[in-house]
């Protein structure tokens, strides 16, 4: 009897130690609360930015267009760019008006077409048929100068940029640095601006390169033009009249 209460209770101690360790072992396994917290705030985010991602595709798909507070702040930021770069530096400079709606047009264009196309999943043939589009468009007009060509790219990139999926500070940062560029490169501060324009002269007397000092100094009374260079294009001897490049800084 003595016997059997000893192993009796030296099973229940056995199976009182075994029960320990068990509880110990689980509560080293499962997590704490603060792990548990930060796992599903860790877990959020990528979901989130799942579910955003999945949203923007099937509107991509489904052609649906949002206009939000983004694309206005994006349009103000793209005009005011334009603004600076046309009216206060272009226009300033060179006092070409017949060009400003030109400028203008083609960067609104080319942003609402870019933010629309980013936004609408386009087919093959609709593609095709908008670059056809786009290749038909020719200027009837007279030969536009490197100068104003500079800048129809510079307002056509400017609607590109502020068209595409940029944050406000990078889009804001992007757009000074252009506008900065084109003060400091064609606003008279680093480089000089340089004008010609084509003379006809009537004292062929002065044309010839060991006068070329005197030739300056006798156009720039006549013109009242800060000529520093000329250059001889045709000379008539029947009619005693010569054409003239001259160049000369505003």
């Amino acid at each position: 009897m003595r016997l059997f209460r000893k192993h009796l209770l030296f099973i229940f101690l056995a199976s009182c130690s075994l029960v320990s360790s068990a509880q110990e072992t689980l509560v080293e396994r499962l997590p704490s609360s603060e792990e548990i917290s930060l796992t599903s705030e860790d877990d959020e985010a990528p979901k989130e930015k799942k579910k955003k991602d999945k949203k923007d595709k099937q509107d991509k798909q489904d052609g649906t267009i949002t206009i939000n507070d983004q694309f206005a702040v994006n349009l103000l930021i793209n005009f005011l760019t334009i603004l600076a770069i046309i009216v206060f530096i272009y226009n300033r400079n060179y006092h070409k008006s017949e060009l400003l709606f030109t400028f203008f047009a083609f960067n609104l264009v080319i942003f609402l077409l870019t933010f629309v196309m980013n936004h609408v999943k386009l087919s093959m043939g609709a593609a095709f048929g908008l670059f056809a589009v786009f290749s038909m468009l020719r200027y009837r007009t007279e030969g536009i100068s490197p100068k104003d060509m500079t800048y129809l790219f510079i307002v056509i990139a400017v609607g590109l940029i502020c068209a595409i999926k940029l944050d406000t500070i990078s889009l804001a940062i992007v757009c000074s640095l252009l506008v900065l560029t084109t003060w400091l490169l064609d606003g008279n501060v680093i480089f000089k601006r340089q004008f010609s324009k084509s003379i006809r002269y009537d004292n062929i007397s002065l044309i010839t390169p060991a006068k070329n000092a005197e030739l300056i100094a006798d156009l720039k009374v006549r013109t009242g033009l800060n000529i520093y260079k000329v250059t001889v294009d045709k000379i008539d001897f029947l009619k005693d009249v010569a054409t003239l490049e001259v160049f000369y800084h505003d």
